[in-house]
């Protein structure tokens, strides 16, 4: 086991991290920006090492600065958490040169699987269901012309290595070919710029669809142990709002085939960590690959809680080289659980509320019920540097009727004062008779929640959502 873990992020994540190698007997090292000079774990962990300014391009996003804050903590391994630097080859890549391990799949992995048509391609080679469209790279507007011939309209044109819902663009119908070549151009100009990669693919749009996806866990010996199912279709410009497990739609015979698929994706592409696969669920109610998720995720909680896991344990021994401590056969879904997220924003522009938080009161945690995991406090400063989440709330009931009362009754008793927060809306989400009922697709926050001016009013319509794909980055 390592001596002492880096964990080469910020916010709620750190602590999550910190709890579980502490429990193990680990010590931890943090790093930290100018704007995160105060935080509570900064004085918790075993050494902590000032990384740059605020700006994230100058600190969290800086290898170089991480590299030697590795090399002075004396760590033997990263824990990266989740955005950031997570999912890059690159700096897993240095994190290994400079003698540490690195907490999740190797950099060879990380790189192979960034492109989301190899993803495609594994998945189709290993009979994995993946909706109809290229599994390499477009080159042409003609090419792209000739994928609507063959597979029809409504299309989606998707940056290979994008991520968080940006390089997504539809087409909904064959246009001239001149229109398309611009717009093909564009999203490479697009891609070049924010992923380093222009190619770009087509696939099929799936209509209405449900957002599930897979946690799970592989070790070097081959052992795929998966954690039951997500369901994360409610969402909004593809970031996820409310996350739970398992979800209302996937029966016993679903989750099999999903566990099957899973399973057999991660073997074929060598993975070697925790990591979610997640599909979309068409009107017909079948299932098709979208993308992997080669880190951990933010909704990892309610998979723990329905499951009695701690995954980040779990990462931690099997980047150690030991084998899962169980088996799928030892994997029993216990209840339901839904987790929250609560954000600093203006809950009618969405746009996000940086300032002073001047009082604060977060629910009391219940082990197995309910859970908090934040990095606030009362007089912490909400930066606009960062990704505006203030923390996640928890909460597992015997059902999903039982968990949606509590999940409201705990959120009722929060209070943030100092910044706006979406708490509104997601009680507005909660309420909501389609939430009730689980028939809801990924269109229904865009459909179903107005939140008026000033005084935060829910009107609610029972249409059906329309179709909005939602490829979450977490």
């Amino acid at each position: 086991m390592f001596n002492r873990i880096l964990i080469a992020n910020r916010g709620e994540i750190v602590n999550r991290v910190m709890r579980t190698a502490h429990g193990l007997g680990v010590q931890t090292a943090v790093v930290y920006s100018d704007a995160d000079a105060d935080n509570d774990y900064v004085g918790r962990a075993t050494s902590a090492h000032h990384i740059g300014a605020s700006a994230p391009h100058k600190s969290y996003l800086n290898a170089e600065a991480l590299i030697c804050a590795l090399v002075e903590s004396g760590a033997g391994a990263v824990h990266p958490g989740y955005g950031f630097l997570s999912e890059q080859a690159d700096f897993a890549e240095a994190v290994e040169q400079a003698g540490a391990k690195w907490i999740g799949p190797d950099p060879e992995t990380l790189r192979r699987i960034e492109s989301k048509s190899y993803c495609r391609y594994v998945a189709q080679q290993t009979g994995v269901p993946i909706s109809p469209g290229a599994t390499s790279p477009v080159r042409s507007a003609e090419e792209i012309l000739q994928w609507g011939e063959r597979i029809g309209y409504p299309m989606l044109l998707k940056l290979d290595k994008g991520g968080g819902g940006k390089g997504i663009e539809a087409l909904e119908e064959a246009r001239p070919l001149a229109q398309i070549a611009r717009q093909l151009d564009s999203m490479a100009r697009i891609g070049q710029m924010a992923f380093a990669c222009p190619d770009v693919y087509v696939e099929r749009r799936i209509e209405r669809p449900k957002h599930i996806e897979v946690q799970f866990v592989a070790d070097a010996f081959g052992n795929v142990v998966c954690l039951g199912e997500r369901e994360c279709s409610i969402q909004r410009r593809y970031q996820k709002i409310v996350e739970e497990a398992p979800s209302a739609a996937v029966d016993d015979q679903d989750r099999a085939n999903l566990y099957a698929y899973t399973a057999a994706l991660a073997r074929a592409i060598g993975y070697v960590g925790a990591g979610t696969i997640e599909y979309l669920r068409g009107p017909d109610d079948a299932y098709y690959f979208m993308e992997i998720n080669a880190r951990l995720q933010v909704e990892h909680p309610v998979s723990e809680m329905i499951t009695g896991t701690d995954i980040v344990a779990w990462q931690i021994l099997v980047a150690a080289g030991k084998p899962l401590p169980v088996t799928q056969e030892d994997i029993a879904l216990d209840g339901h659980a839904i987790e929250v997220r609560i954000y600093a924003e203006d809950p009618v522009t969405k746009l996000p509320s940086p300032g002073t938080i001047r009082e604060l009161a977060l629910p009391s945690e219940e082990p197995g019920q309910v859970r908090v995991e934040h990095a606030i406090g009362q007089g912490s400063v909400v930066s606009p540097y960062y990704d505006p989440m203030l923390c996640k709330v928890i909460v597992r009931a015997a059902n999903r009727a039982a968990c949606v009362t509590k999940m409201k009754d705990v959120l009722a008793g929060i209070k943030i004062d100092g910044v706006a927060t979406n708490l509104s809306a997601n009680l507005a989400i909660l309420s909501h008779p389609l939430f009730a009922s689980g028939d809801f697709t990924t269109g229904f926050v865009e459909h179903n929640l107005r939140v008026e001016p000033h005084t935060e009013h829910h009107t609610e319509h029972h249409t059906e959502p329309e179709a909005e794909p939602a490829p979450a980055l977490v």
